[in-house]
């Protein structure tokens, strides 16, 4: 294990830059475990003083954990190298149903067709499969139909610590063009239900019925 704290701090930065996801401090505890918890947190903050210099990177919390990315003023730059992957994008059907789940959470299917105005089974499906939003219920009413919640991948995506981050419903309704009531009047939620079994798919059209 490391011997001094330049090696440690490198070992710490190291581990954030190959992490595929947030690395949270909880987790360099759990690798650095022969080190002092202390000593990891000395060697957090000395990188975290070390990106917030000026350089094309920088380390940043996000979902409870810290990752190393681009600077948003460099975005133009980063932009072009990714624009053959435009078409992953999100569209913008896509973007106002999520908005719907992340202010509305946990709400069904039928819910954000209502607020919406059209047919969202296909693009629940679309955000189910990227892993934007995900199931975590039903709703006691008659058809018992899905409840949907984002998922630890939407706040790594908008580059969000907590739900706490999201931007006003105001300036998110507007930028969607949006009717911002019907976004953030969520109104009294009925009793959840929870999954039959463990086993049990969930159905990314939010209206299945038993």
């Amino acid at each position: 294990m490391p011997d001094d704290p330049g090696h440690l701090k490198a070992i710490v930065e190291a581990l954030i830059f190959a992490s595929p996801e947030p690395l949270t401090l909880k987790t360099m505890l759990r690798i650095l475990d022969e080190e002092p918890p202390e000593h990891v947190e000395e060697a957090l903050a000395a990188v975290r003083r070390d990106w917030a210099r000026e350089s094309g990177l920088q380390l940043v919390e996000v979902a409870g954990g810290y990752q190393l990315v681009t600077r948003p003023e460099l975005s133009e730059w980063v932009g072009r190298l990714f624009h053959e992957h435009s078409k992953q994008r999100l569209s913008a059907q896509a973007l106002e149903t999520l908005a719907v789940v992340a202010y509305r959470q946990p709400v069904t299917g039928p819910e954000i067709a209502e607020i919406r105005g059209v047919n969202t089974t296909g693009v629940l499906g679309t955000l189910v499969e990227r892993r934007l939003i995900k199931v975590v219920g039903r709703k006691a009413v008659v058809g018992r139909p899905f409840l949907y919640a984002t998922t630890r991948e939407f706040l790594e995506r908008f580059g969000l610590n907590d739900l706490s981050d999201l931007p006003r419903v105001e300036d998110m309704a507007e930028a969607l063009g949006m009717d911002v009531s019907a976004v953030a009047d969520a109104g009294p939620m009925d009793e959840q239900l929870p999954f039959e079994s463990a086993d049990e798919p969930p159905d990314p059209s939010g209206e299945q019925v038993h």
